[in-house]
């Protein structure tokens, strides 16, 4: 090969190889200016941007750790929003009850400074205000703890339980309120089912169902609470002879406030929603079972899991 030839080839081989170099540097510096664009464009709106994947060398390597930081900050961003909706829905829900709360308390206060009302209406007055503080103090408490433990804010313990126990003390605190109305409260369950639950609250949950029972029993009727336990679950079955509830209720009676058309004066939908939500927490569900003019059945649930 004579010398010209090779020079001409080594001119050739190193004007590839500049083109080849000047192509890459090109494509890189492509790849980098829509990397640019692309953090540009997620700081613009709410949304993602479409995505082009590059899978070769290093700048692959960047453009995938750089979408796993934007995906987990897009994910954290979101539910930052969610949190702040919640917590202004939660306040606007509060807010709401204690109205009315409110209002008669501020109206029997006026009553009070009345220099010529009777002693008499006097202690009443004082009274109905306290009742309603105490109404409020409840409600507050109750849609803290629902609000609490929808965000899994809420820690609940385990521990191991005997079920009559738990369900003797769910009962005690209502029994005043079933003599006074005559409704007979029993319990049907062996001493030796336990359960791994949060005591207080598996309580609370309970307490909740069989005031509504006793609720919506009339007067002289029966709730009936039975246990039982086998190889998947632990469970307990509250059941009244009560007014029973309307088909068009049983799908919505444990949504935060709704009140069914048999829902007391008194009622503000907070007791079955909150002890849904603690069953939940506790691997547990809640299932109900009504005839109107016939009675109601709740189903508690705690999986062996």
């Amino acid at each position: 090969m004579s010398e010209k030839i090779f020079m001409a080839l080594l001119v050739g081989a190193f004007f590839l190889m500049a083109a080849v170099f000047l192509y890459q540097r090109k494509k890189r510096e492509k790849q980098i200016e829509e990397l640019i664009m692309y953090l540009m464009r997620i700081q613009d709106g709410p949304e993602l941007p479409e995505w082009t994947s590059y899978r070769e060398g290093q700048l692959g390597i960047l453009q995938s750790e750089i979408y796993k930081l934007v995906m987990l900050l897009h994910e954290k961003s979101s539910q930052a929003v969610k949190e702040r909706e919640y917590l202004s829905k939660m306040l606007s829900d509060i807010s709401h009850q204690i109205k009315t709360p409110l209002t008669s308390i501020t109206i029997m206060a006026d009553l009070l400074r009345e220099p010529d009302l009777p002693e008499e209406k006097r202690m009443e007055f004082a009274g109905k205000i306290d009742q309603q503080v105490n109404r409020m103090t409840w409600l507050v408490r109750n849609l803290l703890t629902l609000s609490q433990l929808e965000a899994d804010m809420l820690k609940l313990k385990k521990e191991d339980v005997e079920v009559r126990r738990l369900v003797q003390r769910a009962a005690e605190p209502l029994r005043l309120m079933a003599d006074v109305k005559n409704v007979e409260i029993s319990l049907d369950m062996d001493e030796d089912i336990h359960l791994i639950c949060d005591e207080h609250w598996t309580v609370e949950a309970i307490s909740n169902i069989i005031k509504n029972c006793l609720e919506h029993t009339p007067e002289g009727g029966r709730v009936t609470i039975r246990g039982e336990e086998n190889n998947f679950s632990v469970n307990i079955y509250i059941r009244d002879n009560g007014e029973g509830i309307e088909k068009e209720d049983i799908a919505h009676i444990f949504e935060r406030f709704y009140k069914g058309k048999n829902a007391s004066e008194n009622s503000v939908g907070i007791g079955l929603a909150l002890s849904r939500q603690i069953m939940v927490q506790q691997n547990g569900t809640i299932d109900v079972k009504s005839e109107p003019g016939v009675g109601t059945e709740f189903h508690l649930k705690w999986y062996n899991i």
